[in-house]
């Protein structure tokens, strides 16, 4: 597979420490998690820039490996398999050389951890580096075959907008937290997340929010027909263990 392929073949070539922290995504609804989103921190806790700035073309192969392994093994051990909830992952799309060879050792890991495939969600966002449409179309398309649940973070932010939702046919959206913000006092956001919401649902998309700080935002965004949200009005991040859903959020 060449000498890209050898750089990601087990992430041991990432020397970097760090670990991981997770946030549940809520289901209104039941109250319960819908999944838990992995994400990169310092070993110290200290943000995920600590380790993305030392991110670099010749070792970004390895980091996305070596983030799967430690996201999947960090919520096994913390319990995942004690509830329904997913497991959420980011991937870098521009370190995905080859589809199916690069997610070899996603698959070892989780048949190792005893994770079903079709509890993993891969996120990613649309920016300008992350290589042709084409690779990334291929790269969901093999995902999608595998099990694999794919969704599109930020969407409605910068690049991730429309065209990118027709082009890639993603499972499910995450509206970026800019549409969020003060959603419950501005008529223009609740329209755009309305007809949003309205489109995914025809399309048979889910949609997530993510940013919620407080009550007023989950109440509108459900309201508008949001079942699936994520932000510090449900749960902080926690270094290393699942989180528990604030009873606050669902206080009577």
């Amino acid at each position: 597979m060449g000498r890209v392929c050898s750089g990601c073949r087990d992430g041991v070539d990432f020397e970097i420490p760090f670990a991981m922290a997770f946030q549940p995504i809520v289901d209104v609804e039941t109250g319960h998690a819908f999944a838990y989103e992995a994400l990169v921190r310092g070993v110290d806790g200290a943000g995920a820039s600590q380790i993305l700035s030392r991110v670099t073309e010749t070792n970004r192969y390895a980091f996305d490996q070596a983030c799967r392994v430690k996201a999947i093994e960090t919520a096994m051990a913390g319990g995942l398999m004690q509830s329904d909830a997913r497991l959420s992952i980011n991937f870098l799309p521009n370190a995905v050389y080859s589809p199916l060879a690069c997610i070899q050792l996603t698959l070892a890991t989780a048949r190792r951890a005893g994770l079903p495939i079709d509890r993993l969600i891969f996120e990613f966002t649309e920016n300008e580096q992350m290589g042709s449409p084409e690779h990334v179309s291929s790269i969901i398309d093999t995902y999608k075959q595998i099990g694999f649940t794919v969704a599109v973070d930020d969407f409605g932010a910068g690049h991730s907008g429309l065209d990118m939702f027709a082009r890639f046919h993603p499972d499910e959206i995450k509206l970026d937290m800019e549409l969020v913000r003060g959603i419950d006092q501005d008529r223009r956001r609740q329209a755009i997340v309305r007809a949003v919401v309205r489109m995914c649902e025809e399309l048979k998309t889910l949609v997530i929010a993510e940013g919620i700080e407080n009550a007023q935002e989950a109440l509108a965004l459900r309201e508008l027909g949001v079942r699936y949200q994520q932000g510090y009005w449900y749960a902080r991040p926690q270094l290393g263990v699942l989180p528990d859903i604030s009873r606050e959020a669902f206080a009577p």
